[in-house]
């Protein structure tokens, strides 16, 4: 048996990485009817049975699962906004991060169009979430700029690019690949990468280590399974000061001597992602509440 990690599937084929080759596989009966199904980056056990053939016998267990975009082992996001057209949904990009650090995973904030001139306002904009611990790249695909460090900071992990349409994630998936190094012109050319968008979700692998997550697309997160409870622990900035709260368990909302709540009136907490906390506290609250069942 051979470790592997489920790169695509199509036709009812299933490619599977192991250690550095690509295999061609069937899939056991059994796993067919498995209700959790198989998905690109499943770690799984193969038999092999040829040359670059063989059958996945086992599915090996996740540590996260993605259902938009359809991805399992995730190590790293990158949640990308533009400078315009569209103009960044600050509101989306908070639901994002919160699922994001739900299903641990790591976000990277990337502002893509970098060259555009509403670029400094959105960057400026930016420093909230920079202050809270994000990490924030700004590139552009039209000037190259940022590319090289999104590079790097792609080695040795399972990465996935999310956002709405329209910011760029499929320009800068080509701009990683076809800009840099012999070898990532030459995976760009066997994907056929800066023909078309991508038409079903697969595992590119990296040259540095790492593979890099190609998606069709993104769908609006929803976070009503957050509980209400759980919503402020997936705020980096509200976790670093809520033991100072008066209640064990406060969630940052009519609770009195709610720290969260003095650090916004005195401009330490970003007064606007707070109140977009707030709104996705009462979605939530009105979810559990069955108001939109």
């Amino acid at each position: 048996m051979e470790q592997g990690i489920l790169l695509k599937s199509y036709g009812g084929f299933y490619f599977v990485w192991v250690h550095g080759e690509e295999y061609t596989c069937a899939i056991r009966g059994k796993l067919r009817k498995d209700p959790g199904g198989i998905i690109v980056g499943d770690m799984v056990q193969i038999s092999v049975t040829g040359d670059h053939a063989g059958v996945i016998e086992e599915i090996l267990p996740r540590r996260n699962r993605l259902l938009r975009p359809k991805v399992a082992n995730i190590d790293q996001a990158f949640l990308v906004l533009a400078c315009g057209h569209p103009a960044p949904d600050w509101l989306l990009l908070d639901k994002m991060l919160v699922m994001a650090i739900k299903n641990h995973i790591q976000p990277i904030i990337c502002l893509n169009k970098r060259d555009l001139p509403a670029s400094e306002e959105y960057l400026a904009y930016l420093n909230i979430y920079q202050k809270a611990g994000f990490p924030i790249f700004a590139v552009s695909t039209q000037t190259g700029q940022g590319i090289d460090e999104i590079r790097k900071q792609l080695a040795d992990k399972i990465t996935v690019f999310a956002g709405p349409s329209g910011v760029g994630k499929s320009s800068l998936i080509n701009s990683l690949l076809t800009n840099g190094s012999q070898e990532t012109g030459e995976i760009s050319r066997k994907l056929g990468r800066g023909k078309h968008t991508t038409r079903y979700a697969q595992l590119i692998p990296w040259p540095d280590g790492g593979f890099l997550a190609d998606t069709p697309g993104f769908s609006l997160l929803n976070v009503a399974d957050v509980k209400k409870e759980a919503l402020g622990q997936y705020y980096p900035e509200m976790v670093a000061v809520a033991d100072k709260c008066r209640f064990q368990g406060c969630i940052h909302e009519n609770e009195p001597d709610c720290q969260v709540k003095a650090l916004v009136a005195e401009g330490i907490i970003s007064q606007e992602r707070y109140d977009r906390y707030l709104f996705l506290l009462r979605e939530i609250k009105n979810k559990e509440d069955g108001l939109y069942d």
